[in-house]
């Protein structure tokens, strides 16, 4: 039976119908724009035009489980979404509500949680038991896969990794706390970085660039990120122990992360002394989120 799943963005919302026996390519996939500044009411009005479009499109009868990837986590305890960065979604029964607007089980992940799950099922982890996906960009969120099956905590918050603290770090970040994760290894944060020693604004990509070119502060900047991740993830590693970490975002796509050197950072951390964890690129590029989606709508059917 095809899966319906929905990927709701800050700037579109993707939805795609999707065939388990053939993952790698979809029956049908459109996209609407969010509109987030018109608020929640339109968001909701855009995600039913779209569910609408999608079973015109495929030819197909809307199911009885549709899977929504979101911005931020639903609270278990409540119904409630938190944690969005499209604001207008924190606080609202997003789950009750889809559920009720188009007449079927919504069943929502966290972004992270769906590119986690599809990256584990049809991708660069496939076959693996455990697995951990990391999206490393703007800011640093992530998932968990244990056979099959996304975790999701009693919080809603499994696989938040950014948010755990780093020695030393002080930096304020904007869940109030500081010296997370997230201000020490995403994407503008190692811009900041750079910037501070090297007294200039650059764009990570072209800091990347200026250190295989001989950039002292460039140099400097993948050092501290080969440093701190090593930190980060081995606190993960040593609590999950998976057998694959899947990193996207665009940090995810410098080259040093997947070094010996940075594996050797690592085992500074490592209640082992060897380390077999496999770090891998992402496979399915901009599908992982709108597949994963699709894809927690394959449980219990009947």
């Amino acid at each position: 039976m095809s899966l319906f799943g929905v990927d709701v963005g800050g700037t579109k919302i993707e939805g795609a119908v999707i065939d388990p026996a053939h993952p790698d390519r979809a029956l049908c996939r459109l996209r609407v724009p969010t509109e987030s500044a018109r608020g929640y009411a339109h968001i909701r009005r855009q995600i039913r035009t779209l569910v609408g479009q999608m079973e015109q499109a495929s030819g197909l009868p809307r199911p009885r489980w549709i899977g929504f990837g979101t911005p931020g986590a639903t609270d278990p305890s409540t119904g409630v979404l938190k944690n969005s960065n499209t604001t207008c979604l924190n606080g609202q029964r997003l789950q009750a509500d889809l559920s009720a607007d188009l007449g079927v089980e919504a069943r929502l992940a966290n972004d992270a949680n769906c590119f986690a799950l599809a990256e584990a099922t049809f991708g660069a982890a496939r076959g693996r038991a455990v697995v951990v996906g990391l999206i490393l960009g703007t800011g640093c969120g992530g998932g968990i896969v244990v056979d099959g099956q996304v975790l999701e905590g009693l919080h809603g918050i499994a696989g938040e990794w950014g948010h755990n603290p780093l020695r030393g770090e002080r930096t304020a970040c904007y869940c109030g706390h500081r010296g997370c994760i997230e201000t020490v290894i995403a994407g503008p944060a190692l811009e900041r970085f750079y910037r501070a020693h090297s007294g200039r604004r650059r764009a990570l990509p072209e800091i990347v660039q200026r250190a295989g070119a001989g950039d002292r502060a460039a140099q400097a900047t993948l050092r501290r990120l080969q440093r701190k991740f090593g930190e980060a993830i081995a606190a993960v590693i040593n609590i999950l122990d998976p057998q694959a970490i899947v990193i996207g975002g665009g940090v995810g796509n410098i080259d040093a992360l997947y070094t010996e050197a940075t594996r050797a950072e690592v085992r500074k951390h490592l209640f082992n002394p060897v380390l077999r964890t496999e770090f891998l690129r992402p496979t399915l590029g901009d599908s992982a989120g709108v597949f994963g989606a699709a894809l927690l709508s394959a449980g219990s059917r009947s």
